[in-house]
């Protein structure tokens, strides 16, 4: 009798988009900026990894890790005193992967006005005990705005695939 690959372990039952929005936000203080008092692009980068990487564990409902960024453009400074504010949604859910886009917000304290600075997409890859890539759930969309995003997720997903 041949031996029989085990299964994949199941990903769950499809998970709506609006359930995995994270946000992420911090007041920007000297120690996070360069010598001309804007912040490091470095600081933005690492609010980004972490809201997508919030997001992407409650969608998979599990650990989580970055795969890869596309790219960032940092469309104004952000300076010493703003709060940075970082908001994560699930776009696209493959098969073990996430693609999250991260918009990026400075509020100038203390008037409250809120400028976008930048968006990042992010990818994620869902992993288990060892360290090994998992499947996750299905998403649901179901605004005309998730509808949209999954669509270019997916086109950019096929894309990215060597022909």
């Amino acid at each position: 009798m041949a031996s029989r690959k085990p299964k994949p372990e199941a990903a769950g039952a499809a998970k709506p988009a609006r359930d995995s929005v994270s946000v992420v936000a911090d007041l920007m203080f000297p120690p996070d900026a360069n010598m001309h008092g804007t912040v490091f692009g470095g600081k933005v980068l690492q609010m980004v990894d972490k809201a997508a990487s919030v997001c992407a564990m409650r969608h998979a409902g599990k650990p989580a890790v970055t795969v890869a960024m596309e790219r960032v453009e940092f469309l104004v400074p952000i300076r010493v005193g703003t709060f940075l504010i970082a908001e994560a949604r699930v776009h696209y859910a493959g098969r073990t992967s996430l693609e999250i886009g991260v918009e990026v917000y400075a509020e100038d304290m203390p008037g409250g006005t809120r400028q976008h600075t930048n968006s990042c997409l992010v990818t994620m890859v869902a992993v288990d005990a060892q360290g090994r890539p998992s499947p996750v759930p299905p998403l649901r969309v179901e605004t005309p705005g998730e509808k949209a995003r999954a669509a270019a997720a997916d086109a950019r997903r096929r894309a990215r695939r060597p022909s």
